[in-house]
């Protein structure tokens, strides 16, 4: 029996892929999991659509990618915080605080793409860097003012 992979299944093949199995593996395993579906003209357009769209949303990813690195790359950004003595903040300034700032400026990213090397607890300059795909990563700088 053909059947269409949906998901990879280890020793089987990976998703999108069409395999011969006997019909009991197809019908007791793959289909009740919902691993695979039988490997008709529809199911097959469909998993092709379900890819290109896939293709499609990741190249508009990248090309969205690319934008913000360009626009961002070495630029400096200012936040401001409440600061103690000896210009230590109260608090950290944090993954969200930076994703946030950026997001007021213009450029959407989410706060799991953005890297800090060691927590912002002090007044000063800091680099922080912005991976927006696992291609494109851009540094800039951060500089953490006190407020008066």
């Amino acid at each position: 029996m053909k059947v269409l992979l949906l998901e990879g299944v280890k020793g089987l093949g990976q998703a999108g892929d069409v395999v011969d199995v006997k019909p009991g593996y197809a019908n007791n395993f793959l289909l009740k999991r919902k691993l695979a579906v039988p490997a008709t003209k529809d199911n097959m357009n469909a998993v092709e659509m379900k890819r290109r769209a896939k293709i499609e949303e990741e190249k508009t990813r990248l090309a969205r990618a690319r934008e913000i690195a360009k626009a961002v790359d070495g630029q400096r950004f200012v936040w401001t915080a409440k600061t103690g003595s000896a210009g230590r903040l109260y608090g950290t300034v944090t993954n969200q605080n930076i994703a946030d700032m950026l997001s007021q400026h213009g450029y959407k990213v989410d706060k799991r793409d953005i890297m800090v090397s060691e927590p912002i607890k002090t007044v000063g300059s800091h680099r922080v860097t912005l991976r927006l795909h696992q291609d494109i990563s851009v540094d800039f700088m951060l500089d953490v003012k006190a407020d008066l």
